[in-house]
């Protein structure tokens, strides 16, 4: 049965709808698209779906970027060029660029397929998965795969179990016994339960697979409907469950846990309450998400740095770190670190505090700084002294405060600070 799916994977592309900005993440996004977003420590977002994919024996894929994509091409580029054409490989970064006239970019994630076509067409596949570069999870996208052949399906969905009030922000599937999807609901009021469990709904993950050359047809034709919103969401999938065979794929049958009893870990880190959380959540004891996992490991650029350093061992002024995740070319110098991820190069300096902070690469936090529940862009260097997460009106005055007290601290935020004080 194994050797079946494989080769199933090998006749399949990977195509990563990545061109979003995710605007709910504020100023993160403000020099590079979601999926190009750091997490974890090492990685960024479209880490994840990548991974999947090539962990899954999918050896083609596709990248279509739109939204200030440099950051994220410059990733792929560094941490995914290892592909190689003569053992049929590939990966394409397609950034919109008017290939079918001069006035279109992408209007939608089916014209981001669309205007690809004659590339798929090169790749001389059979099927394809559609997935979104911006969560944070990880599946086989082969069980998917062997079950949309083995249904006969016209396309198959990724769902999530989720209770039903949570389902009211998804695209939810009412679906019968056999998992056949007889209804999509976009965001509905009173989400429709599943036939096994009427306290839960499925909700969809934005994946799908088609059988190519079926794709193919109905990409040409939503091409030429002029009330068309050109999206798989809105347009393609509705049109398949009214009139073709749409089968739920719940992500459960198909997640990639660390032990059997563990959670099917999924995560929309769009929000800078669930991002700051998501990192946080890693330095758990026992975190849902394994990023340790050698039989399932999310790949990605790795910087060549030296190890994480710590200094000084006084009574007031120790380098230590508890109950944290701190990266390569760290230098934690007399500072006390407790319930924070650092990311590579992050700099901090004598008598300063970080409690759940989230710090992204390259941070330099100076000395006598006490930070509490915040989130710091790239490169941001925290002057002398500053105390964030303990006046949360004072917080407000310079920087963004979430609804869940997380503090967003950028450059520009501590340069208008500075200039104004």
């Amino acid at each position: 049965m194994k050797r079946a799916v494989d080769r199933l994977s090998r006749r399949s592309m990977a195509f990563v709808l990545a061109g979003g900005r995710g605007s709910r993440l504020h100023e993160l996004t403000d020099r590079r698209a979601k999926p190009a977003v750091y997490f974890g420590g090492k990685t960024r977002i479209i880490d994840f779906a990548l991974s999947n994919a090539l962990n899954s024996g999918i050896r083609k894929m596709a990248i279509a970027t739109q939204y200030k994509a440099h950051s994220l091409i410059r990733h792929c580029q560094r941490g995914w060029n290892f592909f190689r054409a003569e053992r049929n490989e590939h990966l394409d970064i397609l950034p919109a660029s008017q290939r079918v006239d001069e006035t279109h970019w992408y209007q939608g994630t089916a014209d981001a397929v669309f205007q690809n076509i004659d590339i798929i067409d090169d790749y001389g596949i059979e099927y394809v998965v559609i997935l979104a570069g911006d969560h944070v999870y990880k599946m086989d996208y082969e069980m998917m795969i062997a079950q949309h052949v083995d249904t006969g399906a016209d396309v198959t969905i990724g769902c999530l179990t989720v209770p039903r009030a949570e389902a009211r922000a998804f695209g939810v599937m009412a679906v019968d016994e056999t998992g056949r999807i007889t209804g999509f609901l976009e965001k509905p009021a009173d989400p429709p339960g599943t036939p096994d469990d009427p306290s839960v709904a499925l909700a969809s993950m934005g994946i799908y697979v088609f059988d190519w050359p079926l794709l193919r047809r109905l990409l040409i034709e939503d091409a030429n409907d002029p009330r068309s919103q050109h999206d798989f969401g809105n347009d393609i999938i509705p049109a398949l469950v009214n009139g073709g065979k749409a089968m739920a794929h719940r992500f459960s049958e198909s997640c990639v846990r660390h032990r059997a009893d563990a959670p099917a870990y999924w995560r929309d880190v769009g929000t800078v309450d669930a991002f700051w959380k998501a990192n946080i959540d890693l330095t758990e004891f026992d975190p849902e998400l394994d990023l340790w996992d050698r039989d399932w490991p999310i790949w990605t650029y790795s910087e060549s740095v030296p190890p994480a350093k710590f200094i000084h061992n006084q009574q007031s002024r120790r380098g230590l770190a508890v109950s944290s995740l701190v990266s390569g070319g760290c230098i934690i110098s007399g500072t006390e670190v407790r319930n924070s991820l650092l990311f590579t190069g992050v700099h901090t300096n004598s008598w300063s505090q970080l409690d759940q902070v989230v710090a992204l690469p390259y941070v330099y936090i100076a000395r006598h700084a006490r930070l509490t529940k915040v989130v710091i862009d790239r490169g941001v260097e925290i002057p002398e002294g500053l105390v964030v997460g303990e006046d949360i009106d004072e917080d407000k005055r310079w920087f963004r405060v979430t609804e869940g007290g997380v503090t967003l601290i950028t450059q520009e935020m501590i340069d208008k600070r500075a200039a104004a004080l």
